[in-house]
């Protein structure tokens, strides 16, 4: 079938789900780390409690992969698992604040991330599904530029519901503080609601040919024939695929290295507070904040994306950022001031908005069609298997070698992201055959409502 090229807005609409999945998103990477050391973990137990999050990643996204490729119902191929993931996402988002142990917490994150899975895979794919080749580089910058304004949002909410709206936060030890909870509500609510949104202004094209498809399906049916075409299928992954999965896990050890450590660096070396006192708090606050930066430059840079890919290729592009971003968590162990360390940010969302794109963006072009679902599963593998190794030994090396100094974790995440950025002259040039056809030239016939 020969997919039409898509308006600025259907693309806006069909990614728009995205906005949602990473506010909720964004309060668990900004909020987590806090919440375990303010119900009594120790800087040392907070890699381990983060374990959830890849377990489940690695778990959960080749399964949706697979069984999305393979579904076909009234609500269409991919939308069945954004609903069915954006209601369990939002009700675990009401419940996480209300946590009263480190384990309940624990044990949410895994429901949370598993949630949030179920409905962030098929996105991936999603683009694939609707996009003709030449617009995949910009259906994939434009989740980066909503994904972005979600998280730059999202990051930033306890700090603006305190110093806005002048919400009491200060929460003692064992408590986790009022502004947290309120935002993690707000954050229930808008997750629902930026995934209906999709759902409810993008159909989806049928199969070209149903009766294929339905054959295909009932030959595939079965849980064990599905987990022997999954690791079938890991076994024969295309060779720029294997490819990118070196760069993939460099980035996103490093990411995990920020995302643990980094808000705790900033409470307890920055701020000089201990779980539960006012400097903490306001460290945790401020650590927020600066996700919410580099947040936000993703969503600017996501703009400045859509025309770099008319010119630049996907490779050149992504090497680029991915060194803005190890320099920013470089800058952020060396300058380790409160104000300076909003700078060190923008770098780093620099990278953020290349690594939610440009990868999708080289991968779509060298994986089949009809295993777009299941192969973007898999290529999670390469991103949540860092992030396994990150929880089970960052934990032992921050107390055995860094000093007990979350900020050194930091700086280990930015020396590893500029491995990430050598680590992309490895990926073939194949990847960026598929042409730089200007992203701004999105004025097409529409999908059918």
């Amino acid at each position: 079938m020969q997919k039409p090229r898509l308006s600025f807005w259907q693309i806006w609409n069909m990614s728009f789900g995205f906005f949602g999945i990473q506010f909720g998103w964004g309060l668990q990477m900004a909020n987590m780390s806090a919440i375990y050391q303010y119900l009594g973990a120790k800087e040392s137990d907070i890699a381990i409690l983060w374990l959830a999050a890849p377990l489940t990643g690695l778990i959960v996204q080749p399964i949706i992969g697979y069984y999305s490729d393979r579904t076909w119902c009234g609500l269409g191929r991919r939308r069945p698992y954004f609903l069915t993931g954006a209601i369990l996402a939002s009700l675990a988002l009401i419940a996480m604040p209300n946590s009263s142990t480190v384990w309940m917490a624990a044990g949410l994150l895994w429901i949370l991330d598993a949630s949030v899975n179920v409905a962030m895979e098929p996105f991936r794919a999603f683009v694939g599904d609707m996009l003709p080749a030449e617009q995949r580089k910009s259906g994939f910058a434009m989740q980066s530029l909503l994904i972005g304004l979600g998280a730059v949002l999202s990051s930033a909410l306890p700090f603006i519901l305190t110093n806005w709206f002048h919400i009491a936060g200060d929460g003692e030890a064992g408590a986790i503080p009022r502004t947290v909870r309120i935002a993690f509500y707000i954050g229930s609510v808008v997750f629902f609601a930026g995934v209906m949104y999709t759902i409810l202004t993008t159909r989806e094209y049928p199969p070209d040919d149903l009766e294929a498809f339905r054959k295909m399906k009932e030959q595939s049916s079965g849980v064990g024939k599905a987990f022997q075409e999954i690791f079938t299928g890991i076994g024969s992954m295309p060779k720029t695929m294997r490819q990118l999965a070196i760069v993939q896990f460099f980035t996103w050890f490093a990411l995990f290295c920020m995302w643990i450590y980094f808000v705790p660096a900033v409470a307890t070396r920055v701020f000089g507070g201990t779980p539960g006192s006012p400097e903490y708090l306001r460290g945790n606050e401020w650590g927020g904040l600066c996700f919410s930066v580099y947040n936000g430059t993703a969503f600017v840079f996501a703009f400045v994306l859509l025309a770099l890919v008319g010119k630049f290729t996907a490779r050149a592009i992504h090497r680029f950022c991915l060194l803005c971003g190890g320099a920013g968590l470089i800058l952020a162990y060396a300058v380790p001031n409160q104000y300076l360390l909003l700078g060190s940010m923008v770098l780093v969302g620099v990278a953020w908005a290349s690594i939610l794109s440009m990868p999708y963006a080289m991968l779509s072009n060298a994986i089949p069609a009809e295993k777009m679902g299941f192969y973007m599963g898999v290529f999670n593998f390469f991103i949540v298997i860092p992030q396994i190794i990150a929880s089970l030994g960052l934990g032992l090396i921050i107390k055995s070698f860094l000093g007990d100094n979350p900020m050194n974790a930091v700086l280990l995440g930015g020396i590893s992201m500029v491995g990430a950025a050598l680590c992309v002259n490895l990926v073939s040039r194949d990847v960026d055959a598929a042409g730089t056809a200007a992203p701004t030239q999105l004025n097409a016939e529409p999908v059918a409502k």
